[in-house]
């Protein structure tokens, strides 16, 4: 059984792309209101920002010899069925017109790969589970029970 850990952060442009927003509305806010003002409207901003970065990417990936756990969900494996990688389109598709509404989705708009598991629990409702990964091969390798060499 293969194991597998991802933590699906955000990439780095995110972070300059948040910085270059708290500085702008400090600046906007500070100069006609003054320092303080600036400052309060750029520490809101700044904890705004991080919360939903850090919340964001902090999304976990991970497979072990008992189950799969993708975010805050968790499956046994024992209940996982066929296993398809996903890259381009078909990523893209699996989280948009391909999608089943009561599937359970991972969804990450950086992560340019997707994977697929079916789900056999006759209990469960979910049919199955689409998870945004960097690594789409990797991961089906890792549910699918094959080695995969790293590149």
């Amino acid at each position: 059984m293969g194991v597998y850990r991802e933590k699906l952060s955000v990439p780095l442009s995110w972070w300059i792309i948040s910085a270059a927003a708290v500085v702008t509305l400090f600046g906007i806010t500070a100069v006609p209101a003054g320092l303080p003002a600036g400052i309060i409207v750029g520490g809101i901003t700044l904890a705004v920002l991080l919360t939903i970065l850090i919340r964001y990417g902090g999304a976990r990936v991970e497979v072990d010899a008992d189950r799969l756990r993708a975010g805050r969900a968790v499956i046994e494996r024992a209940h996982l069925g066929p296993v398809e990688a996903l890259t381009g389109e078909a990523a893209r598709n699996a989280f948009g017109r391909d999608c089943d509404p009561k599937a359970y989705l991972l969804l990450r708009s950086y992560a340019p790969g997707a994977v697929r598991v079916a789900i056999t629990d006759p209990g469960d409702p979910t049919p199955y589970w689409v998870l945004a990964t960097r690594n789409p091969e990797r991961l089906a390798a890792a549910l699918s029970g094959h080695s995969v060499t790293r590149s």
